[in-house]
């Protein structure tokens, strides 16, 4: 197949989309009584400004007699739900008290308050660390980084703001390749010219400017190792694209990074996922948003991902050989039919019947399982007859 034929329908599917972004609906257009509101991107004097207030609360309290407590929006699964309208999970008004005199919330109100003060100090100082640096400041009261970071979570929802906001971002995690330009704090940065290893994704995606590209479209990889094949093989030469990958489980970086490519270039995003449910939940977590932060949804998703593979029904399509399929654990059957079960997956009939599929046949098969016809098989093959195919839903 040329170049043409495998980028024809790719180019159709470009010219059907509006450039640069079809317009999202805002949580504030919706008669949505019940939901908490969302949080903005705010600067560090309005971040400092939102914990000194939250702590003036607090002092009152104790000054009138009622004690030292923190009124803290629910996270909960039963806390959320997936608005339609919006494509994505957001969080509703529910809320919960932290007493410092209550033995069970104790240590909690106690690692509240040290983080508060933390992230005051940073803005103050004008300067970010990583959610690392932050656990070990104070390593024995916080005894894991698990718990640091949910109480981060916790004051970025009081406060009102991005996580990004509070001044601690992840280490870096994510890596892009491929036909895209950018500046990084003032850098030039050009993807073709990182080798086979890629660009790292940096934890500031808000210092990335001027972003430059003639991609048709954005590869997003599941695995480092499919990552990695289609690196060296240079697919993005001949194929004019920008492959991302955050190596499992997308990262907040890597989400925002993805949102800001869609936003600026207006291109389509391809998933290449392993065909089991978490490549699936996965692909969810960058359209619909994570339910750990959901109060941060609007900020993070990227709706209208297109599932290219593998799917469950490529296994046969492409006769994967049963060497290479694995039997689904009960826990992957169990995951796979809770799936089954959400808005997000309910809404779109192709990915249900897909989803259905691999639970009835209790079969999975990674990426990996198509080297099973050579190593450069998913490069040279299957992603070309994919595309010159149109076959994503």
């Amino acid at each position: 197949m040329s170049v043409s034929q495998v980028m024809g329908p790719v180019q159709e599917l470009r010219h059907e989309m509006d450039a640069p972004g079809p317009a999202r609906r805002k949580l504030s257009e919706l008669d949505l009584g019940d939901v908490f509101k969302e949080v903005l991107e705010l600067d560090t004097g309005r971040v400092r400004r939102g914990i000194e207030s939250i702590l003036a609360v607090v002092a009152r309290s104790i000054m009138r007699g009622e004690g030292f407590r923190y009124v803290v929006p629910t996270r909960s699964a039963s806390n959320q739900m997936y608005v339609e309208e919006l494509d994505r999970i957001v969080l509703k008004d529910k809320t919960s008290s932290r007493a410092f005199a209550n033995t069970g919330t104790v240590r909690k109100v106690t690692i509240m308050t040290r983080i508060m003060g933390l992230v005051w100090e940073l803005c103050n100082k004008g300067i970010h660390v990583t959610k690392r640096d932050l656990f070990y400041t104070d390593v024995k009261l916080f005894k894991t980084q698990n718990e640091s970071d949910e109480v981060l979570n916790d004051v970025a929802c009081m406060v009102g703001c991005t996580r990004t906001s509070l001044s601690v971002v992840a280490s870096e995690k994510g890596i892009v390749i491929g036909r895209v330009r950018f500046r990084e704090a003032g850098d030039l940065i050009d993807c073709t010219r990182m080798g086979v290893g890629g660009k790292a994704i940096p934890p500031y995606v808000e210092r990335i400017t001027d972003i430059e590209s003639d991609a048709e479209f954005i590869l997003l990889v599941e695995k480092d190792a499919a990552f990695m094949r289609l690196a060296e093989d240079r697919f993005y030469s001949k194929y004019a694209c920008i492959i991302i990958t955050a190596k499992g489980q997308p990262d907040v970086a890597t989400r925002l990074f993805l949102k800001k490519l869609r936003e600026t270039l207006g291109i389509p995003i391809m998933g290449l996922v392993d065909s089991d449910p978490y490549g699936l939940k996965i692909l969810s977590v960058y359209m619909s948003g994570s339910k750990n932060m959901s109060y941060d949804s609007a900020n993070l998703t990227t709706p209208d991902i297109k599932w290219l593979g593998v799917r469950p029904s490529d296994l046969e399509k492409y006769g994967i050989p049963e060497r290479c399929r694995l039997p689904m654990t009960e826990h992957d059957i169990k995951t796979g039919k809770e799936l089954l079960q959400e808005d997000f997956i309910k809404k779109n009939p192709a990915w249900y019947k897909e989803l259905e599929l691999m639970v009835k046949n209790k079969e999975k098969a990674e990426i990996q399982a198509l080297s099973s016809f050579g190593f450069q098989y998913l490069t040279e093959e299957y992603l070309p007859r994919k595309l010159a195919q149109g076959d994503w839903i």
